[in-house]
């Protein structure tokens, strides 16, 4: 097309379309914008090709001439900075200007019963190292169609940089090497979007001594990246560093001092794998994992205002049906089919038998009893979650990880999904109704029956009908509740004018049932019938490119800080893993294991690249992505807000809290609502799950964190508390009357244990036959760790089997009596205290040495222990991951 001389007529779609894109003629800030530009709209990127055909060839613009191909709009003002608002855009004569002549001259033709499908995007070289920054390399694209035709297309391709510091791409597909470290270019074509690593390798002139090669599979996947980065990775970190690390990613809580020192002074070789196992049998690990899934699946009590007849019950109530979940290990694909396939009644539940259970369920303390439902529907209840096209993007961000809002409006500029794809997956959701006032319509005359009982015959609505429902709710009464229904009453109709229709005209056409499609999915799905089964088989399929990677995703996020994929809730085409092979196999792997969310945990944290200090070294000091390194990271809200309590609260009253959660923001323990926010959360940027989009938690500094740590009344009350910590010291030193503060911390962690392993046992008496047997291997192993740790804390426990037929019958007793006599506590020891319950660690002598300095410096011993505490909570070193 160059010289002018080709014959060769191009195709609207593979041709001219993708070189308006490349000119920028469809682009958002030209014609693709949502009211066009000069009266002339295109498709946003050029989706959408019969639209975009007729708009070209209306005939009263001028646009396309056939008769006149030089006058032609398309050719003439793009050529002519005068008379065009965007610039001159091409030269006559160009390559690009043929291309658009040649298809004019012969017809402007396009085939809109005929879309060719691109089959795949081949891009040369697959990968590319720089190893300095006066290195280029030069892109070639190859289309690839289903009819087995391919064609270099390069130079209609669009192309784009992920970090241009590392990597500049220009228009025509040539990379220049920038900084070291990684990142991808990204080439996009018709629907294809394709990204393509770019390594500049890091070069240390000074020799970096690398540490002992791990066996693990999580560090060989990510060892072979590190070394086409030329990147050495940290070393280990210490023991206190772990401690307080896993402690905080796998249940959220401080560590007590009590167990640091004890996982210090443990010298076998196993205590990290089993300091893990432990945590994932604490009451912790299901608490601060319920509050993550519900940040993802949108636990939002504003958002469920209304969803219940009693207030404030529905968001706990959803909490708990998590909780319980996690803390029996059931794998995530249950969870989510308990999610997604939920109804409101149990099997062989009447109306009134359902509503009766859920107004015992919506007291306080009875949340159980709603956890132990096999659904929840609370999901689909949600103001914000009404509209078919809500649901759609909220279930893609929930159990898929993307976004697809954009498509809602056109072609997602960064992944395969158009405007039609958008709207044939929300079809899916059209029928689903889960309003406040729903009820199944078998349903309607007891729910009537309930209300009229409630009201006495008075004629109440709205506000005035919730309130007389709560008031008598509150007082034991069985009140209605609503139900989820999938509504194919339209259809039904439909079937049955088409079934007597057909009687009298028998050669009538059959009446189309609607149907959706699901993303990315070739096959319809009639919506005759619910679709939400067709949605979670789907779900499940092992070739499914989301679901199972989206969870490890935001699982691994939580523990390194970011994700392979990072945002983890952008899993588009063009937003690249950072290690595409480590995702696939652990996903791979956590599918094999049965969705397995505590064998993910495990999997994780034993790895090195989870125990890496966050010391640096000369390679990998401006690695964030990669995880050769620690990379330190600001507490979540909910963990700081409990952080601060446990630290300054006494012993007693600390380990009440970890064992019982009560007062937990991590368990859902501190009441809030939109008027009545707890301040240290809300500053800390806890998610307010009101958008579908996991930004919604914030992890920035700001002036109003330090404020609250330095100044804030609530902080001088927790360190001034008659029930804290410092007054508990006083009385160990013997300065102020009344016992010692200091509990036996031994036996208030095996009552714990005993505690959590009676509700797991009667939780799995109540379960059926069946169950009992497929969960028996998994009880008998949880039940042997509770054995192992109660015999090291020096107490006895029965068999299982015993225990299974009589679990009220168990008296924790201890194996031996002796008790070692209680000695004074001195100031060195509460130093130690002091950075053992705060930081984690011991300090070193400099740090014991000024401690005890300034505490004796002080007005007072107890201004002065409180005063260091004031200052450990104030570091840097608490709120942050270390």
């Amino acid at each position: 097309m160059a010289d002018g001389s080709s014959q060769e007529v191009p195709d609207f779609q593979r041709h001219i379309t993708p070189l308006l894109g490349r000119l920028g003629c469809n682009g958002r800030a030209c014609h693709g914008s949502f009211q066009g530009r000069g009266d002339f709209q295109l498709s946003l990127f050029g989706y959408d090709f019969r639209a975009d055909h007729a708009e070209l060839l209306d005939p009263d613009t001028g646009r396309v001439d056939i008769d006149d191909v030089a006058e032609s709009l398309i050719l003439a003002k793009p050529t002519d900075a005068d008379i065009h608002e965007g610039g001159k855009r091409l030269d006559e004569g160009s390559w690009q200007y043929n291309t658009l002549r040649n298809w004019i001259a012969a017809g402007a033709e396009f085939d809109n019963q005929t879309v060719h499908a691109l089959d795949r995007l081949e891009i040369q070289p697959s990968e590319i190292q720089f190893q300095d920054d006066s290195q280029t390399v030069s892109l070639t694209a190859i289309a690839h169609w289903a009819d087995g035709t391919s064609e270099d297309v390069t130079e209609l391709c669009r192309f784009t940089t992920n970090d241009d510091a590392i990597a500049a791409i220009d228009e025509n597909g040539r990379v220049s090497a920038g900084e070291t470290g990684d990142t991808h270019v990204v080439i996009a074509y018709d629907r294809a979007v394709v990204p393509v690593p770019v390594i500049r390798r890091v070069e240390v002139n000074a020799a970096i001594a690398s540490p002992t090669p791990s066996e693990h599979r999580i560090d060989q996947r990510i060892q072979i990246k590190l070394d086409k980065l030329g990147i050495t990775p940290s070393g280990i970190c210490s023991d206190s560093d772990f401690i307080r690390r896993a402690s905080f990613d796998i249940t959220g809580t401080l560590p007590a001092a009590a167990d640091v020192r004890a996982f210090l002074a443990d010298t076998q070789p196993n205590k990290r794998p089993r300091l893990i196992d432990e945590l994932l049998d604490s009451p912790g690990y299901a608490a601060w994992w319920a509050t993550r899934l519900a940040d993802w699946t949108g636990n939002s009590d504003v958002q469920l205002n209304n969803a219940l007849p009693v207030r404030g019950s529905a968001s706990r109530l959803w909490y708990e049906w998590l909780r319980v979940r996690l803390e029996d290990n059931v794998p995530y694909d249950q969870i989510v089919e308990g999610i997604v396939m939920a109804d409101n009644r149990e099997q062989g539940e009447s109306y009134l038998q359902y509503c009766r259970t859920m107004t015992e369920a919506c007291q306080p303390g009875q949340e159980s009893k709603f956890a132990e439902r096999s659904g929840m529907p609370l999901f689909w209840a949600r103001r914000n979650f009404q509209k078919p096209e809500e649901r759609a993007i909220g279930f893609a961000y929930s159990f898929l990880g993307i976004r697809i809002e954009c498509a809602q409006c056109h072609k997602h500029p960064f992944d395969q999904w158009s405007k039609d794809d958008f709207d044939q997956f929300a079809t899916l959701f059209k029928s689903i109704d889960a309003k406040p006032n729903t009820v199944a319509r078998e349903s309607r005359e007891q729910r009537d029956e309930l209300i009229s009982k409630i009201t006495g015959e008075e004629k109440l609505r709205n506000g005035d009908l919730r309130r007389k429902i709560y008031q008598a709710a509150q007082q034991g009464q069985t009140v209605p509740f609503p139900e989820l229904v999938y509504n194919t009453a339209a259809i039904q109709s439909q079937q049955r004018r088409a079934k007597a229709r057909a009687k009298k005209f028998p050669k009538a056409a059959p009446v189309r049932i609607p149907a959706g499609f699901i993303l990315g999915q070739s096959d319809s799905v009639p919506l005759d019938r619910d679709p939400r089964g067709d949605l979670m088989q789907w779900l499940r399929q092992d070739d499914n490119p989301y679901f199972a990677k989206a969870i490890v995703n935001r699982v691994w996020a939580n523990y390194f800080g970011i994700g392979i994929i990072n945002p983890t809730d952008d899993m588009n085409l063009a937003n690249a893993p950072s290690n595409a092979a480590l995702l696939d196999e652990l996903s791979k792997e956590f599918i094999d294991s049965g969705y397995d969310l505590k064998w993910l945990t495990r999997e994780i944290t034993t790895s090195d690249a989870y125990q890496r200090s966050m010391d640096t070294n000369a390679s990998n000091r401006d690695d964030d992505r990669n995880f050769s390194r620690h990379v330190p990271r600001r507490l979540p809200a909910e963990v700081i807000h409990d952080a601060v309590q446990l630290a300054t609260q006494s012993s007693s009253n600390s380990d009440r809290m970890r064992s019982e959660l009560q007062q937990m923001a991590i368990a859902n323990g501190v009441t809030q609502n939109r008027n009545n926010r707890n301040f240290a959360l809300q500053v800390f940027g806890q998610s307010e799950r009101e958008s579908n989009c996991d930004c919604d938690r914030s992890d920035s500094p700001s002036l109003l964190q330090s404020i609250y740590l330095r100044n804030d009344f609530e902080m001088y009350q927790q360190l001034g508390s008659k029930e804290g910590w410092v007054t508990q010291t006083m009385k160990s030193l013997g300065l102020e009357s009344g016992s010692p503060g200091v509990d036996p911390q031994i036996q208030r962690q095996a009552e714990q244990f005993q505690r959590q392993t009676l509700t797991k046992i009667k939780r799995f008496q109540r379960r059926t036959p069946k169950q009992r047997r497929a969960n028996r291997d998994r009880i008998q192993e949880e039940y042997k760790r509770v054995q192992t740790k109660l015999e090291r804390y020096g107490f006895a426990s029965p068999d299982l089997t015993e225990l299974l037929s009589d679990p009220d019958a168990w008296k924790l007793t201890r194996l031996e009596l002796d008790v070692p006599e209680k000695t004074e506590t001195s100031l060195d020891q509460v130093v130690d205290e002091a950075y053992l319950r705060t930081l984690s660690r011991f300090p070193n002598q400099d740090e014991r040495q000024t401690s005890l300095e300034f505490i004796a410096e002080s007005e007072s011993p107890k201004s002065g222990i409180e005063s260091l505490m004031w200052a450990l909570v104030n570091t840097k070193e608490f709120i942050i991951t270390h």
